[in-house]
């Protein structure tokens, strides 16, 4: 994951990233340009999911775990290709619950739980999946969450 740019303090940094709450679990969505990120938050949002933010995310550290917001200059906007900067009603900033790497695809069909660290603090990882079960999975996963092996 991209460090981005470190805000004042040791508790904040700004990714190139999108996120999006569901249930009030915010997730991250991370990986290279032009990888999907922008384009699964919007796929989310058509399944009832919250826009935090697109393109950069503002993370900081709280007793909760790691906080997601949008800076002020990109609030209420996402980038829909083909489209345009499209507007939006923003979510409140959320507790991010889950990340989701667009640059490595899961090949398995009952993946091993994984783990990234955010500003120090161990998150749930996943890799994108190719194929269309994908984005409605995610929004159950970030709904209930996933069995324990």
């Amino acid at each position: 994951m991209s460090t981005g740019q470190n805000l004042p303090g040791n508790d904040s940094v700004i990714v190139h990233a999108s996120c999006v709450a569901v249930a009030g679990q915010g997730c991250l969505i991370i990986g290279a340009s032009g990888s999907g990120k922008s384009s699964l938050a919007l796929s989310l949002m058509g399944y009832g999911a919250s826009l935090v933010s697109d393109d950069r995310v503002a993370l900081e550290r709280s007793v909760l775990g790691i906080r997601a917001s949008a800076p002020q200059t990109i609030k209420r906007l996402i980038e829909a290709r083909g489209i345009g900067i499209l507007n939006c009603e923003p979510a409140d900033p959320v507790v991010i619950g889950v990340v989701v790497d667009m640059d490595k695809a899961e090949t398995a069909r009952l993946p091993e739980a994984r783990t990234t660290e955010l500003l120090g603090v161990p998150v749930t990882l996943l890799r994108r999946v190719d194929g269309p079960q994908f984005v409605p999975a995610l929004m159950q996963f970030l709904k209930s969450g996933r069995k324990n092996p």
